[in-house]
């Protein structure tokens, strides 16, 4: 009993199982031994013992059933499994089976009849014992899971299955016909045989006869009939009459359930060892094999069964020839080793015992299980790769779970092949043509009896030509051939021979199918019947035959088909066989030929050698030929089943059938049916062009040119728009739109197989026509190339279609953007879903027209934005291409790769770019990086057919860029068998990397080199690598210089390459020679390994990049194919990722560099303040050098801190960084950039601060000798006083004290300093600066007035500060350029000199002479550059300048050393100390406790001063703090925003003066605008009250905790009190020196009460600081404060200030030191007053237009030659003017033009400009629109 045996062999069990616990586990819940939740509940358990513990008990629990289910799910585990624990009904039979035939042989009759008595037995102790056979529910198959042969129990083999009398599908059939004994040498022959079944066909021709044994069986010998009768055979099994006794139509019928039933209990077997029973119903799919998961990454080494299949297709779909290996690896056990080792336990080394080949499957039963599993696409899939693995492939498949068997047409339908019949070899032409349609004659062996040689070894080697052995058909010597069959009996294989056309070589003539029988023919006689209705003749196997099969083959007589017999003649049967031939040999018209004998004598090869002999014989005798579609014709007459047969495909081709029947001139098809893609697409492709490269502008002005090439294109659009659908396109619209998605991806391939044939026709059609001209026209030119070209347009495909469709949405798009069209009016709306739906189910998409070049942007971009809809934005994907020369394998590489379905037959080259989407596993994603592979194939480079044009090498070089720029890893594909070819594409691949790393694009490139077979190539090649990459790099110098760059290169520097890791060597695809060549093992292989290598190199690299999206995918498309389009691809590439990523550097580069500014400014504050609060003379010498050291090491600090920032931005991972990576260096330099100008900022500052100290100090020493003198005064006034009688009243003290007061400073020697007369100082260091200027220059001076008169005269432009005698061009041209540029000049420097003056004057302190030095410093400066420029200037303009600068400094200057000596002044500091020394002298006099009085001066003379200058130098820090972190400080945070903000908001406000101010004035514009959005803010938010309480709140707080700390606390006298405080607050605070000394003047209070006194009015004070500045309006703050707020702002927004050298357009570049200036939308140069000369209108021709255009300019840069736009960079190297991305890019300034047009005439005294028509229709939404996607702000 199972349960005993359980219980009794438990340890031994649960040490077994505990070897693999989980597969175990898994095998019993999919078998339903235990349900779901007892799966789950072991699962939890961590322990594997107390999990296989607890298994048991709950096995146990089940009863016997259930523990007898279970030891056979281990049995199918375990092929060792120990005999005493197998089923107590398994080890019966295998008991008996060893009894009756210890030779392990075949059975016998007797040993059939007994095992069908304990079937019996077993039977009727179950039907007894109901507990013990307990029903399970029915499973998918249709019937109960307690059927012994069904899926839970796991046979070794056929003779292990135990079923009931009935059902039993082992049970041998000779008890039930007592006449068919063998041994008596008698058939039985049925009464249905009377009549020929062949001619006529049989009344029922499906007769089951006695099977006989299969050769293919172990041993050689005959297979027992019981195993016969346990594979699957067809429908005559059961339904046949012939060889069911008349017994009753009960037991008949009982007879053929039994089968059937058997049948299906096989194949459940089966299914359940393969685990393939939940693809049963429920079908696999291409898509579930073809999807990317962590066993892609794999070395697939079988080691169960439930592998194979897995193992079957992986190897198949990457065409390796081991596919059908079904053999599991099965390493040696330690103590098989051990015993060996010892010499065997029993002393026998050797034994006769045999490796148990139980263990696996026949590879056939494999290929059946997977495709009755298999959907019928994968079936296809399936056929196809066998087909060029050189396999023979299924014809027939038999009857297992349906009682018909199927022939396979549909599965076929995919297979094309090419060859070259001896009729055509002198020719050498060749016929290519689809499988299942090629006529040819068809051959059948089959096998009757038993046969000790192997019919398919035989076909293998007649088919195999000699030196290239191929194994089409699995044999009995292959590896898992000789294990029994359980599902594939009654299999029909069938392969083809086709010739090469060399007659030495091949071994037939014509093609010829041969096929092959699988089993005896007496059990399968349906199949045999099928055979020989196709054949042309049948060879029947055999080595004896007796009566009863005499009988059956005598039935055959009048049968078209010829017969012949392959004898291996057995002895003491020979005699008997002859005779019973030559009686059949009659009644089949047989002559000697007929019959091949294999004699003992002879080896193989002679019977090899007859056979073909035959065979050609039957080819020569006019045999009927038959196509596998005319063989389905046959199949359905005799009842079988055909795959095709189903409703979905009848349906999908009836829609096929109603296109392609208009098809038979494909390019008048083409013409007539699909007529957008013809001429109107190409002319719209050239048109789109023309408007980026404007090569036919000739004197066609830019704008005008463009808006007449923009009318051309709506023209052609309209033009398609008007075209109406064709009937084929409403046919084809409806089969993709309305039919079920199983219709309709059966319309796709049904319209591709009708397609390809009838191209294929058209093309051997044209190509026959072809050759005959070319021999009869010679070199007549013209119709040759007529006709080349109708070659080339003879390719159709549903790509074509799906052209249209994109054209006639595009078209439609057009439309309505134009305004011609309103949505509700739009028909293909809905056509991207349908495409987008056609990529998800694996086909694959256009992205490049190959005929037009042209990319339907409209089209690709909304149908992957529906995908990306339909993913639910889960579209993160990784890019793979591959480039190479045109037939180098590309394609085929791609599709062995990843089993993608890119066309690759004959006529078929890839046109274009192609691209396909490959699913990633939901559990592999987060490893890989990506959601999905999507896989670009691309036509091939260097292709004849465009080699002829003139612009070939542009068109390979624009698809390069443009796939490489897509793509995330690029395979460059390069056959090695053309040196010159693979140079021409190296050159075009580092043509397009290049491109690519100018971008900030670095993808990986693999180069693949194919046709490379030798092992030792990749050591043999490592020299070759090595001079490869010295090509590489000066193919990438060459490219350099043709792309205009200036900088040395390497191929390492354009692309990450490692030439020992990056290069593979790939054998060539065939081994041999095609067309019956199998595909290279060696290919096969290194294809895989590449493949692996892709994946783990994309795995591992995951974690540094962020993949692309589709959105991000489709911004990629559009930008470089808009820079493809341009001629200057670097200059033009825009793109809103790389935007999107600059700006969001640039504006991390903001935070960073503002947290530097304000660290430093803070540090500024302090020193000054430190500075400020120390004796001048303490300030010595090393004062400043202390100071510029601790600059030095805080701006070093600072300015790695920065870096350490970007690097770990750049580290961060952040979206699309790597594509501003070229950019890191701009910003690196702009760090250093700005440490220098800080440096420069904050050794200045610290420098003037000292200086201004140290010219106190003549001051306050006067200052301190005067209030010693007078506080000695006001000592001897008290004594003298309290010496008096009488106490003074207030009023005589007061008297008393001012008489004291006037007395001494009328003694003291007031000295105050000398009043300069700065204007002469500064006129003395004019004249020194021009001294050696000339005499011109000196009378010059002389005669000028003096400087303080220039202040009031503004600054006038005279002719003759224009030195224009040396330009030879017209003097009127130049003096109006001239003039204007130099009023702009002197404009701006005079306000440069103004900044600088208001900021000395500013700083409070005296003049002093380095000031005037520093501003003629500037302006020589100045002058010097734009001398550099080109600029000629008079002597009078330098010295009239000169003057009128240093006349306004002097002033400023003269009223700056006014205004200092008047503070300064000795007695008014006095008279501002006299209420503090007589509040003290009251004090002391009368002996009040002036304790609280002192602390309130304290506060209100020294610390309200104090922080009153405190909040002037901090609140303006804050402010910019506070503006910059808030909402709206976005628009500040790049100079893109900032540009974007001002202009929509100039839009709204549409202020003609404004745009005027912004235009010519953008500096002084810029800063008005962001002190009136300061000022507005603030007003508005009531902010800036918050931000003065919380700044003066910190310094309050740091006061508060000063007064508190010890040392204050523990001073013993105010003096040390408030040395302390000032000391700790000198950072701080600057506390007025005059007014601390009258507060310590006879100050005796204690310490104590005085802090406390302090601490007392502090919030005092604090209340009245508050309040001072809130009396103060906004704008009046900002005046007050020494950090200005809006020139820090400013600073962040205006960058480097450079604007372009055309249309004044500011610069948009991050950083402060970049190397290139650009910006997003450059405007007219009629805006900024550029006029033509001759008409004197305005100029409305943009600089991004011009700079494509044949336009020329000339202006004082080019010495007023002309020059061609396109060389602009010659003059201004430093700035990159992209063309506008499309017409609509510049819209929003047209729209301003067009506005203001006679507005900006009278502004600039011109007349208005004549605007193109276009111009006019351009709405404000569509002027805001268009700076939206400019600036990247949607």
């Amino acid at each position: 009993m199972a349960f005993e045996t359980i219980r009794q062999g438990r340890e031994r069990l649960i040490a077994l199982l505990l070897t693999t616990p989980d597969p175990v586990l898994d095998e019993v819940a999919s078998l339903g031994i235990v349900t779901e939740e007892e799966y789950e509940a072991l699962e939890k358990l961590s322990e594997p013992r107390e999990r296989i513990r607890r298994l048991l008990i709950k096995i146990q629990k089940k009863g016997e059933r259930g523990c007898e289910q279970f030891l056979e799910c281990l049995q199918s585990l375990f092929p060792d499994f120990p005999p005493d624990l197998q089923p107590p009904a398994r080890r019966y039979v295998t008991q008996t089976k060893d009894a009756e035939n210890p030779e392990g042989g075949t059975s016998s009759e007797k040993n059939g009849q007994e095992n069908l008595e304990a079937a019996v037995a077993t039977r009727k102790n179950e039907l007894e014992n109901p507990e013990s056979a307990e029903l399970h529910e029915v499973n998918d198959l249709g019937y109960p899971d307690d059927c012994p042969s069904s899926g839970d129990i796991d046979p070794p083999n056929p003779e292990d299955a135990m079923c009931s009398e009935k059902n039993d599908p082992e049970k041998p059939e000779e008890p039930e016909k007592p006449e068919a004994e063998p041994s008596s040498g008698k058939g039985l022959v049925t009464p249905n045989f009377a009549t020929s079944p062949m001619k006529n066909g049989p009344q029922n021709p499906e007769t089951a006869l006695p099977s006989k044994n299969d050769p293919e069986s172990p041993g050689g010998d005959r297979f027992s009939e019981k195993d016969a009768a346990a594979v699957s055979s067809e429908r005559a099994d059961f339904e046949g009459s012939g060889n069911i006794p008349s017994c009753g139509e009960e037991e008949k019928t009982a007879a053929i359930k039994g089968k059937f039933e058997g049948r299906r209990g096989a194949l459940k077997t089966v299914l359940s060892k393969l685990r393939l029973k939940k693809f049963r119903n429920g079908k696999l799919r291409l898509s579930d094999l073809l999807e990317i998961s962590l066993e892609s990454l794999k070395d697939w080494t079988l080691s169960i069964l439930g592998d194979l299949p897995w193992h079957f297709l992986r190897k198949l779909m990457a065409l390796n020839g081991t596919a059908r290996s079904t053999s599991l690896g099965q390493g040696t056990s330690d103590e098989d080793t051990s015993e060996d080792e010892e010499g065997g336990v029993s002393g026998d080394v050797f034994s006769l015992r045999e490796d148990d080949s139980r263990a696996s499957l026949h590879p056939l039963d494999v290929l059946c299980a997977v495709l009755l599993c298999s959907d019928s696409f994968l079936q296809q899939e399936i056929l196809s790769k066998m087909s060029m693995c050189q396999f023979a492939l299924p014809l027939l498949l038999p009857a297992v779970d349906t009682p018909k068997c199927t022939l396979l047409l549909w599965a076929m339908r995919d297979i094309v092949r090419k060859w070259r019949p001896h009729s055509l070899a002198q020719s050498r032409g060749f016929r290519e043509e689809s499988l299942v349609l090629t006529k040819m004659p068809t051959v059948s062996f089959v096998r009757m009896g038993s046969c000790s040689f192997s019919k398919s070894k035989l076909l293998n080697e007649v088919l195999s030509p000699s030196q290239q052995h191929q194994d089409f058909f699995i044999h009995r010597d292959m590896e898992s051939g000789n294990i029994p069959r359980e599902i594939a009996d009654g299999l029909v294989e069938i392969s083809w021979y086709f010739p090469a056309g060399r007659e030495n070589l091949d071994l037939f003539p014509e093609p010829v199918a041969v096929a092959n029988l699988r089993g005896d023919i007496e059990s399968h006689w349906l199949q045999f019947s099928f055979l020989t209705e196709v054949s042309s003749a049948v060879f029947i196997l055999t080595e004896s035959i007796n009566e009863r099969e005499y009988t059956l083959l005598s039935s055959l007589q009048g049968s078209a088909t010829k017969y012949y017999f392959i004898l291996n003649s057995q002895a003491g049967k020979a005699k008997e066989t002859l005779g019973l031939l030559n009686k059949l040999a009659l009644q089949l018209n047989m002559n000697k030929s007929q019959l091949l004998m294999k004699q003992k004598s002879n080896n193989s090869a002679e019977l090899v050698k007859k056979l073909r002999s035959t065979l050609r014989g039957v080819m020569s005798s006019s045999p009927k030929s038959a196509s596998i579609r005319d063989m389905a014709v046959t199949a359905r007459e005799l009842g079988i089943q055909v795959d095709e047969d189903d409703g979905e495909r009848w349906t999908a081709l009836e829609h096929v059938q109603e296109i392609t029947a208009e098809i038979q001139d494909v390019a008048k098809y083409k013409r007539e049916m699909l007529r957008l893609q013809g001429d109107l697409w190409r002319n719209l492709a050239k048109v789109e062009k023309e408007l980026c490269r404007m090569k036919g502008q000739r004197d066609v002005p830019p704008e005008d040119y463009r808006s007449q090439l923009r009318e051309r294109w709506l023209e052609l659009r309209r033009q398609q728009n008007q075209c109406d659908l064709t009937s084929g396109m409403v046919k084809f619209i409806s089969g993709i739109g309305q039919l079920s998605p199983a219709e309709k991806h059966h319309f796709l391939k049904w319209m591709k197989f009708h397609l390809d044939h009838i191209a294929r026709g058209n093309l051997s059609r044209l190509r026959a026509e072809y050759k005959e001209k070319c021999r009869a026209l010679g070199d007549d030119a013209k119709q040759l190339a007529e006709l080349d070209e109708l070659i080339s347009a003879s390719s159709l495909g549903v790509e074509h279609f799906m052209r249209e469709l994109g054209q006639f949405y595009e078209a439609e798009c057009s439309m309505v953007k134009d305004r011609n069209m309103g949505n509700i009016q739009r028909q293909f709306i809905c056509l991207p879903g349908i495409a987008a739906d056609l990529m998800l189910e694996g086909f694959p998409m256009e992205l490049i027209d190959g005929d037009a070049s042209n990319i339907p942007l409209q089209w690709v971009t909304d149908v992957l934005a529906e995908l990306h809809a339909k993913l639910r934005g889960r579209s993160r994907m990784l890019v793979l291409t591959v480039l190479g020369v045109q037939s180098t394998g590309k394609s085929t590489l791609l599709n062995t790769m990843f089993g993608l379905q890119f066309a690759v037959s004959s006529g078929r080259c890839t046109r274009g770019a192609f691209m396909s989407l490959i699913k990633v596993a939901e559990n592999f994603r987060q490893e890989l990086g990506c959601d999905f592979i999507l896989v670009i194939d691309t036509e091939g480079l260097k292709a004849p057919e465009l080699a002829k044009l003139e612009d070939s090498y542009e068109h390979d070089n624009e698809l390069a860029t443009l796939v490489i720029g897509l793509s995330d890893i690029t395979i460059v594909n390069m056959a090695m068998e053309n040196a010159t070819e693979m140079k021409d594409v190296l050159q075009i691949v580092v043509h397009a990397f290049l491109r690519m790393e100018e971008i900030g694009h670095k993808p990986n490139c693999q180069f693949v080199h194919q046709n490379v077979s030798d092992v030792s190539a990749h050591e043999q090649n490592m020299r070759d690598r090595k001079h490869l990459l010295e090509q590489l790099d000066e193919m990438t110098k060459a490219a350099a210089r043709m792309e205009k760059q200036s900088r040395e290169m390497k191929f390492s520097d354009i692309m990450d390459y490692d030439p020992e890791k990056h290069s593979w060597y790939i054998p060539g695809l065939w081994h041999g020679v095609p067309p019956m060549a199998p595909v290279n093992m060696g290919y096969s292989e290194s294809v895989c390994e590449l493949k692996k290598y892709l994946f783990e190199f994309m795995r591992n690299r995951s974690p540094h990049r962020v993949p692309k999206d589709i959105p991000q995918f489709i911004e990629w498309v559009r930008s470089l194919w808009n820079a493809v389009k341009h001629e200057n691809f670097i200059f033009s590439f825009r793109n809103s990722l790389v935007a999107e990523a600059y700006t969001q550097l640039s504006v991390m580069y903001a935070e960073w560099e503002w947290d530097f500014r304000k660290e430093m400014h803070l540090w500024m504050s302090k020193a000054e303040t430190t500075i400020q609060n120390q004796s001048p003379d303490d300030l010595g010498p090393d004062t400043f050098e202390k100071l510029r050291l601790e600059v030095h090491q805080m701006l070093h600090n600072g300015e790695q801190k920065m870096q350490q920032s970007l690097q770990s931005y750049f580290e961060s991972g952040t979206g699309n960084l790597h594509l501003v990576e070229k950019y890191r260096e701009d910003f690196l330099r702009s760090m250093t950039f700005l440490r220098h100008e800080l440096e420069s900022y904050l050794l200045c500052k610290s420098e003037e601060a000292i200086r201004i100290q140290k010219g106190r100090s003549k001051i306050d020493h006067l200052q301190a000798r005067y209030m010693k003198t007078i506080e000695g005064k006001v000592d001897g006034l008290l004594r003298d006083c309290r010496e008096r009688d009488k106490e003074l009243t207030p009023k005589e003290l007061q008297r008393e004290f001012a008489k004291m007061w006037k007395e001494t400073l009328a003694e003291l020697p007031l000295e105050s300093l000398p009043l300069r007369q700065i204007h002469k100082d500064i006129r003395y260091q004019l004249c020194k600066d021009l001294e050696n200027r000339g005499s011109l220059v000196k009378q010059m001076l002389h005669k000028a007035q003096s400087l303080l008169t220039y202040q009031s005269k503004p600054f006038c432009m005279k002719k003759e500060y224009l030195d224009l005698a040396w330009y030879k061009v017209p003097v009127e041209f130049i003096t109006q350029q001239c003039w204007r540029e130099l009023e702009e000049f002197t404009k701006s420097l005079m306000e440069e000199c103004r900044r600088y003056v208001g900021q000395k004057v500013h700083s409070q302190g005296d003049y002093d002479q380095t000031y005037c030095r520093e501003l003629l410093w500037m302006i020589n400066e100045r002058l010097q550059e734009k001398i550099a420029g080109k600029m000629c200037t008079s002597a009078s303009f330098e010295v009239d300048l000169k003057l009128h600068i240093l006349g306004e400094a002097a002033s400023a200057f003269q009223k700056m050393h006014e205004d200092f000596l008047k503070k300064n002044d000795p007695q008014r500091r006095l008279e501002e100390l006299r209420p503090q020394y007589f509040s003290t002298f009251r004090d002391v006099y009368y002996e009040k406790d002036a304790c609280q009085k002192r602390a309130f001066d304290f506060c209100d003379r020294c610390l309200r001063p104090a922080l009153w200058e405190y909040m002037k130098k901090r609140l303006g820090i804050e402010i910019v703090d506070n503006f910059l972190s808030s909402g709206e400080s976005i628009e500040y945070g790049s100079r893109s925003f900032f540009q974007f903000s001002v202009q929509k908001k100039l839009l709204e406000e549409m202020d003609f003066n404004n745009y005027v101010k912004y235009i010519n004035n953008y500096e002084v514009f810029v800063k008005s605008w962001i002190q009136t959005r300061l000022f507005e803010r603030y007003r508005e938010t009531g902010g800036l009250k918050e931000l003065e309480r919380v700044v003066l709140a910190t310094i309050m707080k740091k006061i508060q905790d000063t007064l508190e700390s010890s040392e204050c606390q523990d001073a013993l006298t105010v003096s040390e009190f408030l040395d302390h405080f000032c000391q700790a607050m000198c950072k701080e605070l600057v506390i007025s020196k005059d007014s601390l000394e009258v507060i310590l003047f006879k100050n005796t209070a204690s310490v104590g009460q005085f802090s406390a006194d302090i601490q007392t009015f502090l919030p005092q004070v604090e209340e009245g600081t508050l309040s001072e500045w809130e009396e103060l309006s906004g704008e009046m703050v900002f005046t007050q404060l020494q950090f200005k707020p809006q020139d820090e702002i400013f600073k962040r927004v205006f960058g480097c200030g450079k604007q372009c050298p055309f249309c004044n357009v500011p610069c948009e570049a991050g950083g402060s030191d970049h190397k290139e200036h650009f910006a997003s939308v450059h405007r007219p140069q009629g805006l900024g007053r550029y006029r033509d000369e001759t008409s004197k209108r305005l100029i409305y021709s943009l600089c991004s237009s011009d700079v494509v255009s044949s336009m020329l300019f000339r202006n004082l840069h080019t010495a007023f030659q002309w020059h061609p736009y396109k060389d602009y960079r010659q003059f201004y190297p430093t700035w990159r003017i992209q063309p506008d991305p499309s017409i609509s890019a510049s819209d929003y300034w047209k729209f301003i033009f067009r506005k203001f047009n006679h507005q900006f005439a009278k502004e600039y005294k011109a007349d208005p400009a004549d605007l193109p028509t276009e111009w006019k229709k351009i709405t404000e939404k569509q002027a805001l629109q268009s700076i939206r996607e400019a600036f990247n702000m949607e």
